[in-house]
């Protein structure tokens, strides 16, 4: 471990003295593969991305109030663009976060099935074209979660809409691993991983409950994501402390959007588990942003060794090094 800081400290101190950033410095003192030629520009991305932090109302009767979630998600967009994000990423309900209660046709005491003929579809359709419409004139990607209206009589899904920076939907995310009371009364699940990519930078988006399930943002790992875009309007347990141990050990970035109501605010967290920048804890609309670049010293630590070793690691290479030895098939043998 010693000599471990050390080294790190002969990074920094190269950076420091050129100019140069934590990896290009690091490139100084990492032994080219044979025939491969290090380039001092690599070929490292970067996004400028902003997350936010908005209002979740939970009655999809209400057409004025979807009208005024639209119109606060797309305040947050300009001010985004203002500090020069190329993407936005919203909370789960950014638009309406439809309550259990006000759709069972049991309610409002009631847990029961949903009656999504109750949903005010005409205005939320149009708050989220406006939202489109927004994204290209802005030139911003946009991730916007909503409820995704399928075929009757089937249930709609809890979604994430990508909106690229020309105003077009490129893909959606749909939620596959649901609460009880989600996939009993109120959706449909998804069925699979959605990745895209912006100025290289490729995201992964997840939702809901999901950060309770590593198995995802594994999944996300194996399909070498740079950043996990987890949306929620609230989950039980402390969703923060997850976020960063799923960026930890899967060396990427994780971003946390959640509503202005949540006990801890948004943010983003680098590979190596740090936040790097976080929306105010007083509950104010508002957005965080941060360059995801893996030159950062915040990243490059984890991208350059965590990640690759622990596929290595994953890979079989430990099997020539088993051995054949009765004391070690030996459980019981002492000392």
């Amino acid at each position: 471990m010693t000599a471990r800081r050390n080294f790190k400290r002969q990074v920094r101190a190269r950076a420091a003295k050129t100019g140069e950033s934590y990896t290009s410095a690091l490139r100084h003192f990492l032994p080219a593969p044979p025939g491969d030629v290090m380039s001092e520009a690599g070929n490292i991305a970067s996004v400028r991305l902003a997350v936010a932090q908005s209002p979740v109302r939970e009655d999809p009767r209400d057409g004025e109030a979807l009208r005024e979630s639209g119109r606060e998600v797309r305040a947050l967009m300009r001010e985004a663009r203002a500090r020069g994000a190329r993407i936005v990423h919203f909370p789960e309900g950014a638009i309406c976060f439809p309550s259990k209660l006000v759709m069972s046709v049991d309610g409002p005491d009631t847990v029961g099935p949903a009656d999504w003929d109750r949903c005010q579809w005409r205005v939320l359709q149009s708050e989220l074209a406006a939202i489109a419409a927004l994204a290209g004139t802005l030139r911003l990607w946009t991730v916007i979660p909503s409820v995704h209206r399928l075929s009757e009589p089937n249930r709609p899904h809890n979604s994430v809409y990508v909106i690229s920076d020309r105003g077009e939907v490129v893909t959606r995310y749909d939620e596959r691993l649901l609460s009880r009371t989600k996939v009993s009364y109120m959706y449909s699940p998804g069925v699979s991983p959605v990745t895209f990519e912006v100025d290289g930078v490729r995201f992964g988006c997840l939702l809901g409950m999901e950060i309770h399930y590593p198995e995802l943002f594994a999944e996300y790992e194996r399909l070498d994501v740079d950043c996990v875009l987890f949306s929620t309007s609230g989950t039980p347990g402390n969703t923060a402390a997850q976020a960063q141990g799923h960026a930890t050990v899967n060396s990427y970035w994780v971003s946390l959007s959640v509503p202005t109501r949540h006990p801890t605010p948004s943010g983003i967290v680098a590979p190596n588990g740090d936040w790097l920048a976080r929306c105010p804890s007083d509950g104010s609309p508002s957005v965080a942003v941060v360059n995801l670049d893996d030159s950062s010293e915040a990243a490059a630590d984890a991208v350059t060794y965590g990640r690759p070793w622990r596929r290595e690691a994953r890979g079989g290479i430990y099997t020539e090094h088993q051995v054949n030895d009765p004391r070690s098939e030996d459980r019981t043998a002492a000392f």
